[in-house]
This record gives C-alpha cells, structure tokens and sequence, in this order.
C-alpha cells in the first residue's frame, strides 16, 4: 500500500497542471510556437479567440484556455530561430517594385511602413501601422549586431523614425523608396543619403 500511495505521490508532481492560461504575445512568437510550449493546438488557440487567421501581434493576449503549464512558471516561449538572409530577402523581394503614395496600404501603392507590415505579416507578425510606432516594437540593436529581419529607422523629415525600412543582410536594406518612387533592395551605410540618416534598428524577429 505504501508503494502505490509513493508512486502515486510521484507522479502527481512529476505532471504539470492544467490550468486557464492567458498568454501576452512576444517578439518571435508563433501561434504553433505558444502552441507547442502550452502542449495544445493552433486550432484550438484560434477557436478560443475567435482568429481567422494565425497571424498574431506583438502584446495580443490570448487565451489558451485549460492548458499544461511549462515546466516552471517562469518560462517564457523560446524565441524563434534568426531568420536566414535568403527567407527574409525572398520574403521581402515577393513585393518589389509596389507604387510609392504616402499614407499608401495597397491598391494605388504602399508608403514605407505599410511596405514593412506587408513583408511581416507573411512571416505571421502584425506591426503597427506607422513607423514611429514600429519603432516602439522589439528590442533595440547595434548597427554592428543587424541580423536578417531587422527593422531599420531613419529620420528623414527632421523627427525620429520617419522612414523605416528592413535589413536583409549583405549591408542591404529593403524599403518604399519615395525617391526611386517604388519599393526596392537598395544599399544601407553603403548609400550616404540613409548612412546619414539612420537613427536605429529594431529586432521583432529573434
């Protein structure tokens, strides 16, 4: 009897609770990352929050409903794997050429953030719609540390963060070009007008 009693006493700790878990979206979340880690379902996550689609945003509360608990109550979803620079540039590269219009979303053409929400949201992240906004998401980075996927700001009308584009890495950027009037893969520090612009980078992707 006290054998039974013991392993039953061990494997009621050794299993983790069920409990209703509301989860606060991070930089480099998935809806099949938040899923794996709570041990439940995209589908499920998508059914208890009404989503039409996976694409999630940064600081979106989400219910996962009566979920397994990680093993310590302290951890947070595992970042996701740096982005290759042949993704992010395929994936950005899928919307060159797009008309230039300030204040632009699609249609007529697209202005610089709309450029960068466009190319994120295939990689299932929401940004804000401005770039002074964007440039509140994320998590600063060095000019010397820019990886694939990193927004990329510059002052251009005398206020932070007033153009943004996104790094591509091989010192590349890709952006809504008001000048060349279309968006474009063009030169970072390599092309004096940006170098003497820039003001920063944000890392959503991680």
């Amino acid at each position: 009897m006290k054998v039974l009693r013991t392993l039953l006493i061990a494997a009621a700790l050794g299993s983790a609770p069920a409990l209703a878990v509301t989860y606060t979206v991070k930089a480099g979340d998935t809806l099949s990352k938040i899923a794996s880690v709570y041990r439940t379902e995209p589908a499920q996550i998508m059914r208890l929050n009404g989503l039409r689609s996976t694409t999630i945003e940064i600081g979106q509360r989400l219910n996962l409903g009566n979920v397994t608990a990680p093993a310590t109550t302290a951890r947070t979803v595992a970042p996701a794997a740096p982005r290759g620079s042949a993704f992010v540039r395929s994936t950005a590269s899928r919307f060159l050429g797009i008309r230039y219009v300030l204040g632009g979303t699609g249609g007529r053409g697209i202005d610089c953030s709309a450029y960068t929400s466009l190319v994120f949201r295939q990689l299932g992240i929401n940004l804000p719609r401005t770039a002074a906004a964007q440039w509140r998401t994320g998590y600063a980075v060095s000019s010397r540390n820019l990886m694939p996927g990193d927004l990329v700001f510059f002052n251009t009308t005398g206020r932070v963060a007033s153009h943004v584009g996104i790094y591509v890495g091989d010192g590349l950027m890709a952006n809504a070009n008001s000048y060349q009037g279309r968006t474009v893969i063009e030169p970072l520090f390599g092309n004096p007008y940006w170098a003497q612009r820039y003001v920063g980078a944000r890392r959503v992707l991680s």
